[in-house]
């Protein structure tokens, strides 16, 4: 999710004015999603490097990401949407750390759209300690590597491997997000900043991604007259 800063300068706002915004269309996508075929939607909340950002902006994304939880919580459980979170924990607020808590508890029994947030979340650091978890056992194949991500990453739910990872915001590169799990995942860019990307959006990325021929190393399949 990626440009809403951006979004918001070029108006003159403050950049929290614009992952304010990219909070509303969080609402709108999470609720689009399942009409538009989408079992699983992982969104990158927050990564590790952004502890780089100024001081200021980190807190107010993290208090932002807190008061999100303990708000939309209600709406996901009604709606049958089960919230998981992937990433570190020990590095955020006790208070944020409640929310997650009370959002996982909240939306445990959901049997529709699965929803992760990543949060605090390396993908490369994630590898390294799933890694560590498996040195030693000659016999971890790659069913059991995906287990220990799982657990290094914190994940309640196992989730398939990317099918579409969409970024938007105008940048073509992956910035250490799932990048075990978007191995054979189809690739879709675009320069609308996350606040200007609504469900329309998706469903054209989705168009586009139903479009291509995904081949997983093997042949096309030869078609008969």
């Amino acid at each position: 999710m990626d440009g809403s800063g951006r979004w918001a300068e070029a108006r003159g706002l403050a950049r929290l004015d614009g992952h304010r915004a990219g909070e509303r269309v969080v609402r709108q996508l999470v609720h689009a999603a399942p009409g538009l075929g989408i079992g699983t939607l992982t969104l990158f909340a927050f990564s590790s490097d952004n502890w780089k950002r100024p001081p200021a902006e980190v807190a107010a994304l993290l208090v932002l990401l807190r008061d999100f939880l303990l708000d939309f919580q209600h709406d996901t459980a009604a709606a049958g949407i089960r919230i998981d979170i992937i990433g570190r924990r020990e590095r955020l607020s006790p208070d944020l750390q409640q929310a997650i808590e009370a959002a996982l508890s909240t939306t445990r029994s959901g049997q529709g759209l699965h929803l992760r947030l990543a949060i605090d979340y390396s993908a490369r650091d994630v590898i390294l300690r799933a890694a560590r978890a498996c040195a030693g056992d000659a016999g971890a194949d790659r069913d059991g590597f995906a287990r220990a991500l799982q657990a290094a990453q914190h994940a309640r739910f196992a989730a398939p491997a990317v099918d579409l990872l969409i970024r938007t915001g105008g940048e073509q590169r992956l910035s250490d997000f799932l990048l075990w799990e978007s191995a054979y995942a189809e690739l879709y860019f675009t320069a609308k900043k996350w606040p200007e990307f609504g469900p329309a959006d998706l469903q054209a990325a989705i168009h586009e991604f139903r479009a291509r021929e995904r081949r997983f190393g093997c042949l096309p399949r030869p078609t008969h007259a």
